[in-house]
């Protein structure tokens, strides 16, 4: 950071965010160390039912995703985030006594619907924190979340597998997120105007850097009297949740079915798959911040999205050309890895620059609910397929899926680089002259 800018809020504000997303990303991603590690055998369960059991949470994840950015832009994300721990560690600790298939596809659909307000909630207080030349960045370092709780996710959760059981493994991590709560209760503030700790200096300068952007922001759409509805009518945003299915169907696809993945490859124990699927975690983070800076500095968000995306298939594509050569297919693995969510922070730092600061709010719930719809898409389409003609085109498939993705970045409006010019797109105009019920 620059010395000359105030940055308590980089500890303050991201920190307490970070951790929580970490937790919940361990508690959705810990099936994908379970399944290979004894719940498929202990209730006969196959890939397909794997798969849908991976995939269905982000079917009630669909649920909260409106609420929560409307909550986080006219009330309290902090509250909402709390209450949302409170019910996932619980659902998480039942995860372990479940006895049957449809008890487990229950659990993961409540989980889901449970952690489902988290990214539009945490997105929108982050925009509350941060002006635009610092999003990015913000952005890019919750967006490290995945990454980091995959890193603790594989090792602790290959471990604990291997020396207790896999229902251990849902009991011990649902805990942590009672230990997170007591966390994120005593760290986090919603808003500047609401945290004492925040120096003087420093209140002033959000003051005036986001009035700043908001003021510029009035340029590019209109403030808006009904958010959701203007949602569905910006084709900008609406070309953002194509994409963002498409792309959570490669991501989670790969994310949710990598231990496997990796145990079929290697023939490694569940311990070593853990310690082997840390590698790809590790260069996840540096593709998140080598990709959010070069998004800053050049303000080309679109191309920086394409780039990860079409990187990130190609990976994936050379990890199944190279199979027969065990180290080459981990190394290409691994590089999937790095581009596995380096989209994320110029792909979020979009909506503010398409839609009226009232309207990202609901957008980023509608962005991320209805695209992570592919994150059901993915494991259950890899299940499926994998079943049926094996794991390979299984791959080639999350990969073809990225490729649409990457491609759909051509489709969107110049107005989501930072070097186009401010002025009112023609939608934008004709919802202005729009009547108002």
């Amino acid at each position: 950071m620059d010395d000359k800018i105030p940055h308590t809020r980089w500890l303050r504000v991201v920190a307490p965010i970070l951790i929580a997303c970490i937790i919940s990303f361990m508690d959705r991603v810990n099936i994908s160390f379970a399944l290979p590690g004894g719940m498929e055998s202990d209730l006969g369960i196959n890939s397909r039912m794997a798969g849908l059991a991976s995939g269905i949470f982000f079917i009630g994840y669909l649920f909260l995703q409106v609420p929560g950015g409307r909550t986080a832009v006219h009330g309290s994300g902090k509250r909402f985030i709390a209450w949302s721990l409170a019910v996932w560690a619980v659902v998480s600790i039942a995860t372990g006594f479940v006895t049957g298939h449809y008890q487990l596809l229950a659990l993961r659909f409540l989980l889901g619907v449970s952690e489902g307000g988290m990214l539009p909630v945490v997105l929108t207080m982050l925009s509350n924190w941060f002006p635009e030349k610092e999003i990015g960045r913000a952005n890019a370092f919750v967006m490290m979340f995945a990454p980091i709780g995959g890193m603790v996710t594989a090792p602790i959760s290959g471990t604990i597998i291997n020396l207790l059981n896999w229902r251990w493994l849902f009991l011990i991590e649902g805990m942590l997120s009672l230990v997170v709560l007591a966390v994120w209760w005593c760290l986090i503030s919603d808003r500047p105007q609401e945290a004492r700790w925040l120096p003087e200096r420093e209140r002033e300068y959000l003051r005036r850097e986001l009035a700043q952007d908001a003021e510029n922001r009035q340029n590019l759409t209109p403030v808006s009297n009904a958010p959701l509805r203007d949602v569905f009518r910006n084709s900008g945003l609406i070309k953002l949740v194509v994409l963002n299915f498409f792309y959570q169907t490669g991501d989670y696809g790969y994310t949710l079915w990598l231990p496997t993945i990796l145990k079929n490859l290697t023939g490694a124990n569940m311990a070593g798959v853990g310690l082997l699927a840390i590698l790809p975690f590790i260069a996840t983070i540096a593709g998140i911040y080598l990709i959010s800076v070069l998004s800053d500095k050049t303000g080309k968000r679109r191309l920086w999205v394409r780039v990860s995306l079409l990187c990130f298939a190609a990976a994936l594509l050379a990890s199944v050309i190279l199979k027969q050569n065990v180290i080459a297919s981990y190394i290409a693995l691994v590089i999937c890895g790095f581009f596995l969510k380096a989209a994320t922070s110029p792909f979020w730092s979009i909506p503010m620059r398409i839609a009226s600061a009232e309207v990202a709010g609901s957008a980023r719930g509608v962005i991320n609910g209805l695209g992570n719809l592919g994150g059901f898409c993915g494991p259950y389409l890899v299940g499926v397929v994998m079943f049926l003609y094996g794991q390979n085109l299984a791959v080639c498939a999350l990969a073809a899926s990225l490729i649409i993705a990457g491609l759909l970045t051509f489709l969107l409006p110049k107005s989501c680089d930072l070097t186009s010019v401010a002025t009112p797109s023609d939608e934008s105009m004709r919802l202005r002259k729009a009547p108002r019920p």
